[in-house]
């Protein structure tokens, strides 16, 4: 029995000094471990914030370069057929969408969502107008009728993607 004491006399110590070494060593490296996250965040805030306000001006761009009115201001020229009016008009706004399709990773999805709804409205409503009129209407048909059911609408589908887009920024930052 006096044997167990004296190896307990000898070893008693030695785990409690283990223990609470092991216990001051591991609270140190976790706080070093949150401490180098933290920096890392910080770091990849500075490099991801500007890309975001980057992303939001560049959608908010292609949301006004989409608008109906502004969109056909800026691609009718004189003696344009209906037909290849809206075929440009189309074409013009898939384009300036695929050229922005890298912004979606910074913009949360149900903007990127509004904002593909809005694009798709918009060449919706150009071909709903383009399929009341005639195959040999002229351009400036389809211009009527387009400023006819932008004026009818309370709200194009563009204003309301650029809402979402200005709530999310506005949130963000």
């Amino acid at each position: 029995m006096e044997e167990v004491l004296d190896i307990l006399k000898y070893v008693l110590p030695s785990v409690v000094t283990f223990l609470t070494a092991y216990l001051i060593i591991k609270k140190f490296l976790d706080r070093e471990h949150k401490n180098r996250l933290m920096d890392l965040r910080m770091q990849n805030r500075k490099t991801i914030t500007p890309l975001r306000l980057q992303a939001y001006e560049r959608m908010t761009i292609f949301l006004e370069r989409i608008s109906l009115m502004s969109l056909v201001s800026r691609i009718h020229k004189s003696g344009m057929s209906a037909r290849l009016l809206q075929t440009e008009l189309t074409k013009t706004i898939r384009t300036e969408f695929d050229h922005n399709l890298s912004q979606q990773i910074y913009i949360t999805q149900h903007t990127w969502n509004t904002i593909k709804s809005s694009k798709e409205g918009t060449i919706r409503a150009i071909n709903i107008a383009a399929a009341k009129l005639p195959p040999d209407a002229s351009g400036t048909e389809l211009i009527n009728l387009i400023v006819d059911m932008v004026t009818s609408l309370e709200k194009l589908p563009t204003d309301v993607a650029l809402e979402q887009l200005k709530l999310e920024a506005k949130q963000t930052f």
